[in-house]
C-alpha cells in the first residue's frame, strides 16, 4: 500500500497536514464559540496522561494543589501595570450577572451591571498574590508553594487547535520565598521539571534557557522556557518558568516578619505548561499516516484487532484476544500497569487498524484464526509502520511477545525521542555570520506559512537592553524570527555580537516560531 492514511502530507504542506492529524487521529474539533475547541476522548486521554505524570513530579519537588476562582476582578490586576499591560489586549470582561428579555432577545440586564467588572482568568498571579498576603506573616510561613489545573481565556486573533486557542488548559505554579536566592532556585528546578518531563515522558528533545528582556512574562524579572524544534523547523515554545522578583509582592503587599523582627518583600515565581504539548506532540512525531504517539503518554498502548469473518472460528480468535489483553494488562511498563485494548467495533478490521494507526498507537496487534490456533501475536509498530511503501508487520510467539511487551514499549519510546533528537541536533546552524546571511537563510517573511525546512540558528551576542535591544528585534519580526533563549549551557561562541559588532556575552537561538 502506497497511499498514505492522511490526505496531506507534511511536505505538501505543513499548516494543512496538522489540522488532518488533529481532525484524523480524532483529538479535536472546533467548537460554535470562536477560537474555542472541544477535546474529544483520545486528546483528552492524552491530556489526561500528561496531567498524571507531571502531577506526580510537581508534587515530588514539594508543592500541592489548589484551586482559585476563574473570575478575578479589575482591580486586581489594575494593581500591577506592566502585568496588565502584557495581556490587556486578550482579556475576557464579564460586565453583568443576568440576562433579560428586552423586545424579544435576551440581552444583558441593564440593571443587572457588575459594581466591578470580572477579568476571565488569563493567568492567576494577580488573584494568587492576593490570598499569599493573607498567608503569609512570617519567614516561617515560607516558602508557599502550590499549583492548581485549571482553564486560561485569553481572547487570540488567530488561532490553531492546540497551539494557541481562545481556552486552553493548564497548570500554573505559584511560589512565594523570602529571599532571591530560593526564589530563583525554584524557578530554574521547575524549568528541569519541564525539560526531563519534555524529554523523558513526551519523547521531545528541548533547549532550555532564559529568554532575552523583550520576551519575559509581563512583570517578570527573569523568564526561563523549554523550546522543542517541530518538523517543519519552527521552534514551539513548550513551557515557562518566571522569576517575578518582588513587583508582585509589592502590588497586592505580600510582606512577612524576617528573622531580624523587619518587615520584608516577598520574593514571588509562577511557572506552567498547557495543552500546547499535545500539539508538540503532534509536530514532533507524527507522519503521513497520522499521529505517532511515545507510549509513555498514550491513552492506549497496545491495541489488538481480531480479525472477524462471520465464521465458527470467530469465538476461538475473540476468546484468544481476550485473554491474550488480560495478560498484557497484568504486566507492567512505565512504572504502571501495560495499557492493552481490545477493539470490538462492528466495522471492518481493515478500518479498525487504520484507525489506530491514524490515532497512533504505539502498537497494533491484528489477530486471525491462524494466530489463535498457532498462538501467535502479529503486530505493527507505529514508530516504524513502513518499510518504504509497504506496511511492515511482526509476528511472535504469544510467550515470548508477552514478556518482551515492556521492552518494545520502551523501544518505541527511545526510537521517537532518537529521531527528534537527531533533527534537533541537525539543524541548528553556526555558521550564520550576517544579517544579510540570515535573511537569505529564512526567506521573506511571507513564505513563512508552509514554506521550505528551516532550522534554528545558533549566533553570540552582546545582551544588549532597551532600545537596543527594540530595534534588532524589530529587525527579527520583519522576517517573523525571534530570540527564542539562550540556552543555560551556553558558552560564547564567538568574539563579538552578531548584531552591533561590540564584545559577546552568551550565544543565543533564532528562529521562526508558533
Amino acid at each position: 500500500m502506497s497511499q498514505h492514511a492522511l490526505s496531506v502530507t507534511r511536505e505538501q504542506n505543513f499548516p494543512e497536514w496538522y489540522q488532518a492529524v488533529v481532525r484524523d487521529a480524532d483529538l479535536a474539533e472546533n467548537s460554535p464559540v470562536r477560537g474555542c475547541m472541544i477535546i474529544k476522548p483520545w486528546g483528552y486521554g492524552i491530556w489526561e496522561r500528561v496531567q498524571k505524570g507531571l502531577d506526580a513530579r510537581i508534587k515530588e519537588t514539594g508543592h500541592e494543589n489548589c484551586y482559585f476562582p476563574i473570575f478575578i476582578p479589575m482591580s486586581f490586576l489594575a494593581k500591577e501595570a506592566e502585568h496588565v499591560e502584557g495581556f490587556a489586549k486578550e482579556m475576557a470582561v464579564v460586565t453583568h450577572h443576568r440576562l433579560k428579555n428586552i423586545d424579544g432577545k435576551l440581552v444583558p440586564d441593564p440593571e443587572a451591571e457588575l459594581q466591578e467588572p470580572l477579568i476571565v482568568r488569563p493567568t492567576s498571579e494577580t488573584i494568587i498574590g492576593d490570598a499569599f498576603q493573607r498567608w503569609v506573616k512570617s519567614y516561617r510561613d515560607l516558602p508557599i508553594l502550590i499549583n492548581q489545573w485549571a482553564n486560561v481565556v485569553r481572547w487570540e486573533m488567530r488561532t490553531r487547535m492546540f497551539l494557541r486557542t481562545t481556552e486552553f488548559l493548564w497548570q500554573e505554579g505559584h511560589t512565594a520565598h523570602a529571599d532571591k536566592t530560593d526564589a530563583m532556585a525554584e524557578t530554574l528546578r521547575m524549568l528541569e521539571v519541564y525539560r526531563s518531563f519534555a524529554e523523558d515522558v513526551l519523547a521531545m528533545p528541548v533547549v532550555a534557557g532564559e529568554k532575552p528582556e523583550n520576551e519575559r512574562f509581563p512583570g517578570a524579572d527573569n523568564t526561563y522556557s523549554i523550546e522543542a524544534m517541530m518538523q517543519d523547523g519552527k521552534a514551539l515554545q513548550a513551557g515557562t518558568s518566571h522569576y517575578l522578583g518582588t513587583h508582585f509582592a509589592e502590588a497586592q503587599n505580600i510582606r512577612f516578619q524576617n528573622e531580624a523582627g523587619e518587615l520584608a518583600l516577598c520574593h514571588t515565581t509562577s511557572w506552567g505548561v498547557s495543552t500546547r504539548l499535545i500539539g508538540g506532540v503532534i509536530m514532533t512525531h507524527g507522519d503521513d499516516d497520522g499521529l505517532r504517539l511515545p507510549p509513555a503518554i498514550a491513552p492506549k498502548q497496545i491495541v489488538i484487532v481480531p480479525m472477524l469473518r462471520d465464521k465458527p472460528e470467530d469465538a476461538a480468535v475473540v476468546e484468544f484476544c481476550t485473554s491474550l489483553a488480560a495478560e498484557l494488562n497484568a504486566k507492567a511498563a512505565f512504572g504502571e500497569p501495560i495499557r492493552a485494548h481490545i477493539d470490538n467495533r462492528k466495522i471492518k478490521s481493515a478500518d479498525k487498524r487504520w484507525d489506530w494507526v491514524r490515532r497512533g498507537a504505539p502498537l497494533i496487534l491484528e489477530i486471525g484464526p491462524r494466530d489463535a490456533s498457532g498462538g501467535n501475536v502479529t503486530f505493527t509498530r507505529r514508530d516504524a509502520l513502513r518499510d518504504g511503501p509497504k506496511v511492515k508487520s511482526h509476528s511472535l510467539p504469544r510467550a515470548e511477545f508477552v514478556a518482551g511487551a515492556e521492552g518494545l514499549l520502551r523501544e518505541i519510546q527511545g526510537a521517537l525521542y532518537a529521531d527528534a533528537k537527531k533533527r534537533l541536533d541537525g539543524n541548528i546552524r553556526t555558521d550564520i555570520a550576517s544579517f544579510d546571511e540570515l535573511a537569505a537563510y529564512f526567506g521573506p517573511a511571507e513564505e513563512d506559512e508552509g514554506g521550505a525546512f528551516k532550522g534554528w540558528v545558533r549566533v553570540s551576542w552582546s545582551r544588549p537592553t532597551g532600545a537596543a535591544l527594540e530595534e534588532i528585534a524589530d529587525r527579527l519580526k520583519a522576517l517573523k524570527l525571534t530570540i527564542r533563549n539562550t540556552p543555560l549551557d551556553s558558552k560564547t561562541s564567538a568574539a563579538t555580537c552578531f548584531f552591533t559588532g561590540g564584545a559577546a556575552v552568551e550565544d543565543i537561538i533564532i528562529s521562526r516560531a508558533y
